[in-house]
């Protein structure tokens, strides 16, 4: 079949977006899906810093590939060995298609799954072939999903299913936004009712952290970014205090604050000075959680003895170190009972043909989070 698809055949593009290009929407051939895939007709596709940091060559990938990840949609039609999902069902997508028999997957850490990321490196689907075609050359997919189209065959692991009457351009937030942010907060750090969290970076997965937050109880939740209309919002969903990170002397400001740093910072913003700066606002005893993707060359240098004298922890979160099996179903009954609203992160809704000028609004920082809406 064909389907419409944002295609990116080369990255590090200059901006203006709007201008380059660099997604072309173009018709792809898809193939029917193989054994233990599925066929989804996407209804929404979130753009998420995963993306653009493709795009913008922060985080390499084999060329071409068809982008998109964060999604919801219908199932079409299923694979052989398929047998618990049905055509009609509502399904998310996560980022990795985990095995369940890895020593990651067996040790209840499916996001370290060896296959699936080994395949997403590739940029394969979890089975290492391609279900995307151009004039009879394959096309990579992004995270073994590209949602970024019409229509995208994804391995079942990948895909957790909802409730058909959640609104799926709600619950696609689920699949990477909230799962990163909350969980990041949750599973990774394990927040204590009482203490006290920063959030660096206030895109989509941080102001998610900042629910996650309050969602753990803390007592006080201090969130860092640069644009103001960010540190509005992260007030609206619960922070108590912010801080303009731009400025000069605004690690000693939120430590004078927090008397001495935070029990827990989370880096959100994937960037080395936003990592450094967790780091220097989190309290002898504390706990920094990154869950950013820098590029590869980003260094953090961290006085060694400080980890022993000052008791500190230093810990990587990848997709908040979720069981998307597990979290997204909570999250999601969270979500429908309003202690948990993602909703007043829905930024705007675009049509696939402008997701070059999306990503700009994404570059600049001028927008949370948009959904392509198919």
């Amino acid at each position: 079949m064909k389907t419409r698809a944002a295609m990116l055949d080369t990255m590090g593009m200059d901006r203006p977006y709007k201008d380059t290009q660099p997604l072309a929407i173009e018709e792809l051939d898809l193939d029917p899906p193989g054994e233990g895939e599925v066929l989804v007709e996407i209804k929404a596709a979130g753009l998420c810093h995963s993306d653009l940091s493709v795009i913008d060559g922060n985080r390499p990938r084999p060329m071409p590939m068809a982008l998109g990840h964060e999604s919801a949609g219908v199932v079409v039609e299923l694979g052989p060995a398929v047998t618990d999902l049905t055509v009609g069902d509502h399904v998310v997508a996560t980022l990795v298609p985990s095995c369940g028999r890895c020593v990651p997957c067996a040790s209840g850490r499916p996001m370290l799954c060896e296959p699936g990321v080994a395949a997403n490196a590739a940029g394969t689907l979890y089975s290492g072939g391609f279900a995307l075609h151009r004039n009879g050359e394959d096309i990579h997919h992004h995270v073994g999903i590209s949602a970024f189209a019409e229509y995208a065959v994804m391995n079942r692991n990948s895909l957790i299913k909802v409730d058909k009457t959640l609104p799926l351009v709600e619950v696609a937030m689920f699949g990477c936004a909230v799962m990163t942010g909350v969980g990041a907060v949750i599973n990774t750090a394990g927040v204590k009712a009482g203490s006290t969290v920063a959030v660096i970076g206030l895109g989509g997965v941080g102001l998610n952290a900042v629910l996650g937050a309050r969602l753990a109880g803390a007592r006080r939740i201090v969130a860092l970014d640069v644009l103001d209309h960010k540190l509005a919002l992260a007030r609206q969903l619960g922070a108590t205090d912010t801080f303009s990170a731009g400025e000069a002397g605004c690690v000693e400001a939120v430590r004078d604050a927090t008397d001495g740093g935070v029990d827990y910072a989370v880096d959100t913003a994937g960037a080395g000075p936003a990592l450094q700066t967790a780091w220097d606002i989190t309290r002898r005893g504390g706990t920094t959680v990154t869950a950013g993707l820098p590029h590869p060359d980003t260094r953090l240098a961290v006085p060694a003895v400080m980890m022993v004298g000052e008791e500190r922890t230093l810990k990587g979160s990848y997709g908040g170190s979720s069981v998307p099996v597990r979290d997204i179903p909570r999250y999601l009954e969270l979500y429908r009972r309003g202690m948990l609203p993602v909703d007043g992160l829905l930024s705007e809704r675009l049509s696939l043909d402008e997701i070059n000028e999306g990503f700009d609004r994404l570059a600049d920082g001028a927008t949370i989070r948009q959904m392509v809406v198919f």
